[in-house]
């Protein structure tokens, strides 16, 4: 892949959003820090069924439906300050919730806008999305094998 110079302007403007992701990321981790002495109690299944029927059995995240396994997701962040209680919880697939972890609404956004543009490159096979789509599948082999060895070693 050959390096394209790029211009002093559009330098600055990658310079900051690395700054601002970075600052956005240390936002949310003094919130988790500030908010991690709430224990978390165990919900019951009276809440968890309550919680999957506010939805209609579908994830909050992408609007699939729900079968299995599922967290329930909270609405507004514990690291910003949202309590574990059943009416601050919606269902969520695992993978969903997972991936959106508890980052603060406007880094979430960043990260929607980012994966969309980072597809739409890999569908037009630019160099830079046949690089992500490269690294992309390279971490996502390494995450499903340790998933495979995190369950056989959970037998």
């Amino acid at each position: 892949m050959k390096k394209v110079k790029l211009s002093r302007q559009e330098d600055a403007e990658e310079k900051e959003l690395h700054d601002h992701l970075i600052v956005l990321h240390r936002l949310r981790e003094q919130g988790k820090d500030a908010n991690r002495r709430s224990r978390r109690s165990r919900l019951t299944a009276e809440e968890r069924d309550a919680i999957l029927r506010k939805t209609g059995g579908k994830c909050h995240i992408c609007g699939g439906d729900i079968s299995g396994r599922w967290h329930a997701d909270h609405v507004l962040a514990h690291s910003a300050g949202g309590m574990h209680a059943a009416d601050n919880y919606l269902p969520a697939h695992v993978t969903c919730n997972n991936y959106r972890w508890d980052y603060l609404p406007e880094e979430f956004e960043l990260i929607l806008k980012l994966g969309v543009w980072a597809r739409s490159e890999v569908e037009k096979g630019s160099d830079v999305g046949m690089a992500i789509a490269k690294k992309f599948s390279q971490k996502e082999l390494k995450r499903q094998a340790r998933r495979k060895n995190t369950a056989i070693d959970g037998i």
